[in-house]
């Protein structure tokens, strides 16, 4: 059984993820691309914070706050990545 902050997150990182592909706009496949980024931004905050030691805004053991910013970090360099000229 999973744990239920894994499963929150994993959450979180799925709606930050949609609310970036709605406010940007575009297909299915960014979507997708937009989910990924979010999932793994979130992971690599998560990550950043467990090693750093970030205490402010946590959730349990999930890191709220530096997992939130490495989000939104790889959703605007997913973004950046994918803009089309």
């Amino acid at each position: 059984m999973l744990q239920p902050s894994i499963v929150f997150s994993f959450i979180l990182a799925t709606l930050y993820g949609a609310v970036f592909h709605l406010i940007s706009g575009g297909d299915a496949r960014r979507l997708a691309l937009f989910l990924l980024a979010a999932w793994l931004g979130f992971a690599l905050g998560q990550g950043f914070g467990e090693t750093v030691g970030v205490t402010l805004l946590d959730i349990g053991p999930m890191h709220a706050l530096p997992a939130t910013l490495g989000a939104w970090l790889a959703l605007v360099v997913a973004r950046i990545l994918t803009r089309q000229s």
